[in-house]
């Protein structure tokens, strides 16, 4: 399985933020002779549902594919995918979760809450909250759950996230 290249992925967000938007995620799959690289970008200013376009994840392609052909580090023959990310967008960094306060959201949690039966949890996003102390760059994440309940996640407690996405029945 292809393994990150840690040079080339610090050097993608920021590119990628070069082109006005955001990376949401990349992905490392395939092999070390045939590596894929999947992005999935986003406005940074976006909304559900007003995200980016297929002519941006053009654009974005474009854009990279110079510069990773002429990279040393990477595999001559590497494909780059890049999309947005979805309707049920994930939720990785801080920023996120603060973006996305007032939204519905999955947490799927490393193991579940002390009295919940299940480390999957669907509730609203409320907030964040910084960590304080000698573990910086961690955060808490406020959550209500449909009953009404309302916990407070240490990021280091997520194993994953996203929007929730539900679809209308109407049509």
């Amino acid at each position: 399985m292809a393994r990150p290249i840690p040079e080339i992925a610090e050097e993608l967000e920021q590119r990628v933020a070069q082109l006005s938007l955001e990376l949401v995620e990349v992905e490392w799959a395939g092999s070390r002779a045939r590596p894929i690289i999947r992005l999935r970008v986003d406005r940074p200013d976006s909304k559900p549902g007003d995200g980016v376009t297929v002519r941006d994840c053009v654009r974005v392609s474009r854009e990279l594919e110079p510069w990773l052909d002429e990279h040393p580090a990477l595999a001559e023959r590497y494909t780059l995918e890049v999309s947005s990310p979805g309707v049920e967008r994930p939720l990785n960094r801080e920023r996120d979760f603060r973006r996305f306060a007032g939204e519905e959201v999955v947490v799927k949690l490393k193991k579940p809450p002390e009295g919940r039966p299940s480390a999957r949890l669907e509730a609203e996003l409320e907030g964040v909250e910084e960590e304080r102390g000698e573990e910086s760059g961690r955060f808490r994440v406020r959550i209500r759950l449909a009953d009404g309940e309302r916990l407070v996640l240490s990021s280091d407690e997520i194993e994953r996230a996203h929007l929730l996405f539900r679809w209308d029945d109407k049509d």
